[in-house]
């Protein structure tokens, strides 16, 4: 592969990311649904690449000509397979840079109720999967009982954790896996809107909210994924004098910085286990864990270096999210656009089975656990949790903003807070992550029980705990 062939690839995705922003422009429906245009430009590339388009035009050509790829070169789909991997380190990388860690105390007061309430309902998702697996998936499908970890790693990690995990699928020789998560996590996606919609709309008929009364106050262009003039705020901050460095390249590079140290970690702890555990045991666990987590915790790193040395508080966070967001939407618009319609079809009843159950459990635990566990604004606080357990943060923001435009309540400050725990371990942090190797490594029994347990937790420090506050 050529850098001329992998800068034509980006070629592609800048066309198609566009092509989905005009789409959410002009479309109503989608404006209503609130999609964003990396998701809208992945379908569109999905439906104009091999897997459709091709195969209806493989029908009429040649096996050698340049139609059976659809609109794609053979080498732009090569290329974007390979992003998604690639794009999800600096995601998670980001997550922590830039950032002010506050004292437990108020991270637990404020955060505390939607902590448990977020840990009861994801350590959920692999129990009801892991079993779904176990008495179902496996003996009726034949499908490994790792399978029922793709409920978590799907709808609470999103598209990101999926991709990230393609070569841990590969190395355990389930590839399957990856396209079954990444369509899992369109599907949560998208029902993690509507359905956060509906219990919106329900929850304002029933007297459940606190701050609104409708749902029709969002401006056109809102809906069309344009910010209003009078909310145009500066993207970030000029933190250094670009005649020194690029204020956008300093950023850039301390993501790279986050991403190699979490690299170094891998190598050390891979060494580590070849030394100590592997001449015992044959255990090649660590081989199989993606980078990503350690990339988060190599920004964390990174993080804490520049707050004993930066007083001049150069690390801009909104900068951070720039980059964040950019990687991101990459990201989502390259699994989507090369996941495989054949796999999914092939399995298309465990998949089913699949999003039928998260959906279900999410669905039920909103209803029964948050007004339980959460004191107070349990409405406007537990809707960002179940968005977030249904695809990815940004959906869980956003139907937050719909119930408390102004913020109003403690939401926001409780769901960032909970980030600050939550998110180094479940939502496509390190239990996310390692779930699939050491379901494959010990066998989904042990998983299974510890999952109970740690579901059990969390649930007795909600109900017990925060919901008697």
């Amino acid at each position: 592969m050529t850098a001329s062939q992998v800068g034509f690839a980006f070629l592609y995705v800048a066309a198609f990311l566009l092509l989905g922003k005009w789409v959410r422009v002009r479309v109503a429906w989608l404006q209503n649904l609130f999609l964003p245009a990396s998701i809208i430009g992945g379908f569109i590339a999905l439906m104009l690449g091999p897997q459709v388009l091709g195969k209806i035009l493989h029908l009429f050509v040649a096996e050698d000509s340049f139609w059976v790829n659809g609109i794609f070169p053979e080498q732009v789909t090569a290329v974007w397979s390979d992003l998604p991997g690639l794009f999800i380190n600096v995601v998670f990388a980001s997550l922590f840079l830039g950032t002010s860690i506050p004292g437990l105390r108020k991270v637990w007061d404020y955060g505390g109720p939607q902590l448990a309430f977020g840990w009861t309902i994801g350590w959920g998702q692999y129990v009801i999967g892991i079993l779904l697996a176990i008495l179902v998936l496996s003996p009726v499908f034949g499908l490994p009982p790792l399978t029922g970890a793709l409920i978590e790693v799907a709808f609470e990690g999103g598209h990101g954790t999926a991709a990230g995990l393609a070569g841990t699928f590969e190395e355990i020789g389930f590839a399957q896996g990856y396209d079954l998560a990444v369509g899992l996590a369109t599907i949560g996606i998208l029902s993690g809107v509507i359905v956060g919609i509906i219990l919106i709309n329900w929850a304002v008929r029933k007297e459940k909210t606190h701050v609104i009364k409708n749902v029709q106050g969002f401006s056109d262009l809102r809906k069309q994924g344009i910010m209003e003039f009078e909310n145009r705020d500066p993207a970030a901050k000029m933190t250094v004098r670009p005649e020194s460095i690029e204020p956008l390249s300093l950023h850039f590079a301390l993501v790279g910085l986050a991403v190699l140290v979490g690299y170094l970690l891998l190598q050390v702890l891979i060494w580590l286990e070849s030394v100590i555990i592997t001449p015992f045991t044959d255990s090649t666990f660590m081989t199989y864990i993606p980078l990503f987590p350690l990339a988060m915790i190599g920004g964390i790193f990174v993080q804490k270096f520049f707050n004993k040395i930066d007083n001049a508080q150069i690390v801009d966070r909104n900068m951070i999210n720039r980059i964040q967001g950019f990687a991101l939407d990459l990201l989502i618009l390259t699994a989507i656009g090369t996941v495989s319609i054949d796999v999914i079809g092939d399995y298309i009843v465990p998949f089913l089975l699949l999003a039928i159950t998260g959906i279900v459990w999410n669905v039920l635990g909103f209803l029964i656990l948050a007004p339980r566990m959460i004191p107070s604004y349990w409405f406007e606080r537990g809707i960002g949790d179940f968005g977030q357990s249904m695809g990815i943060t940004a959906t869980g923001l956003l139907l937050m903003r719909i119930v408390d435009p102004r913020s109003e309540t403690p939401a926001f400050e409780g769901f960032g807070y909970k980030q600050l725990v939550y998110e180094p371990f479940l939502g496509g942090g390190l239990v996310t992550a390692l779930s699939v190797p050491l379901i494959y490594q010990f066998g989904a029994i042990p998983f299974l029980v510890f999952a109970i347990i740690m579901c059990v937790i969390g649930a007795l420090v909600g109900l017990l705990y925060f919901g008697k506050r």
